[in-house]
């Protein structure tokens, strides 16, 4: 009964994000297995020079240790880290990705994962606008 609840529960957040991607973190695959609590981050506005590091979340939903072989950002502005360590089932994990702010304007760069999961590859993307230190005045 409590696991009818859990994914229902589930569902309905799901439901309520209606521009989110629908993850199910609690159905279980064969082998290893990789769920990001989101593919995209957005930066929003920020201040030139201002702290460009953010946080993919993920959960292993498989039935294997999941190990991420590699990660890439797409220029030398997008720099992500992530621990070597394999993730066990059900638990969870994160890729933190820095942005450099010193960059002016709007931005939107990607970050490729590799996994021993059945879809060994996912793109992650982040974006957002840099406003220069001198136009960064409260609105």
């Amino acid at each position: 009964a409590l696991s009818i609840f859990a994914v229902t529960g589930v569902q309905a957040q799901s439901k309520a994000k209606s521009t989110a991607k629908k993850v199910e973190t609690t159905s279980k695959v064969q082998g290893p297995g990789v769920v990001f609590s989101s593919e995209t981050i957005d930066y929003g506005t920020v201040a030139q020079n201002s702290d460009g590091v953010k946080e993919f979340t993920f959960v292993n939903n498989g039935t294997a240790p999941l190990v991420i072989k590699s990660a890439s950002g797409s220029c030398g502005c997008t720099v992500p880290t992530y621990s070597k360590e394999p993730i066990m089932p059900g638990l969870s994990g994160s890729i933190k990705v820095s942005y450099d702010t010193s960059r002016i304007g709007a931005f939107q760069k990607t970050v490729t994962i590799t996994t021993n999961a059945s879809e060994e590859k996912k793109v992650l993307t982040i974006k957002g606008n840099v406003l220069a230190a001198a136009g960064s005045a409260k609105s």
